[in-house]
C-alpha cells in the first residue's frame, strides 16, 4: 500500500510541476493525504481543486467523504450534495449512498433512509445504499425487511466483518440458527480480530 501512495504522490506532484492549476490532481493528492491520515494536506489539496473549479463533482463526493469520516458531518453532506448539482456527473448513487451513511453516523434515521432511497432509484444494486437500509431496517425492527436488503447486498460486493456481524444478528432475530451459524463462523474465521468476532465470543448482540 505504501509503495502504491508514494507513486501517486509522485504522479500527483510532477503533473502539478507541469501544470499548477490541473484541478484533478489535487483531487487526486487529496485522498492520497486522507490514505496518509495527513488531514490538513488532504483539506488543503481538495479545497485548492474546488477553487480552480468550483462544479468537480469527483472532488466535492471525496471531500465530503473525508469530512463525514473526521465527524464534520454537516460540511460532509453539504459538499456531498454539491457534487449532484453537475448533470454531467457520473456517480450521483455514490454521493446519495455516502450522504445516507453520513446521516446515519449522526443519528439521523430518517434522512439516512431517504439517501439512501435516492441512490437505489438511480442504481438498484448500489452497494452501500443497500447496507444501509439493511442496517435501517434492522434498528426499526423490520428484521424480514433487512434481511432481504442483506442478501441483495452479498450478490453484489464482498462482505467485511461489519456485514457479516449484521447478519448474524438478523439471523438470530429471525430464529434462522443455521443461517445464523453460518454467518458466525464465517466473521470468526476471516475477521478473528475484529471487534465483531469479539462481541459474538461475548455473546453481545446488541
Amino acid at each position: 500500500v505504501a509503495v502504491v501512495l508514494g507513486g501517486a504522490l509522485e504522479e500527483g506532484k510532477e503533473a502539478l510541476a507541469a501544470d499548477a492549476n490541473w484541478g484533478p490532481a489535487y483531487n487526486v493528492l487529496g485522498l492520497v493525504y486522507v490514505e496518509l491520515k495527513e488531514d490538513a494536506l488532504a483539506e488543503q489539496n481538495f479545497q485548492r481543486a474546488l477553487q480552480i473549479n468550483p462544479f468537480d463533482s469527483d472532488t466535492h463526493h471525496n471531500f465530503g467523504g473525508f469530512l463525514c469520516q473526521r465527524k464534520r458531518t454537516d460540511e460532509g453532506i453539504r459538499h456531498l450534495m454539491a457534487a449532484l448539482k453537475n448533470p454531467l456527473y457520473q456517480s450521483p448513487d455514490k454521493s446519495y449512498a455516502s450522504a445516507g451513511v453520513c446521516s446515519l453516523n449522526l443519528g439521523d434515521v430518517k434522512g439516512a433512509e431517504d439517501y439512501f432511497q435516492k441512490a437505489l432509484r438511480i442504481r438498484p444494486n448500489q452497494p452501500n445504499a443497500l447496507l444501509g437500509l439493511a442496517d435501517v431496517s434492522y434498528r426499526a425492527g423490520n428484521t424480514q425487511v433487512a434481511k432481504n436488503f442483506l442478501t441483495r447486498f452479498m450478490q453484489v460486493a464482498q462482505s467485511d466483518a461489519e456485514t457479516l456481524w449484521l447478519g448474524v444478528r438478523i439471523e438470530r432475530k429471525l430464529g434462522d440458527r443455521d443461517a445464523e451459524a453460518s454467518y458466525s463462523a464465517q466473521l470468526r474465521r476471516r475477521f478473528p480480530e475484529s471487534k465483531e468476532a469479539k462481541a459474538l465470543a461475548e455473546g453481545k448482540f446488541d
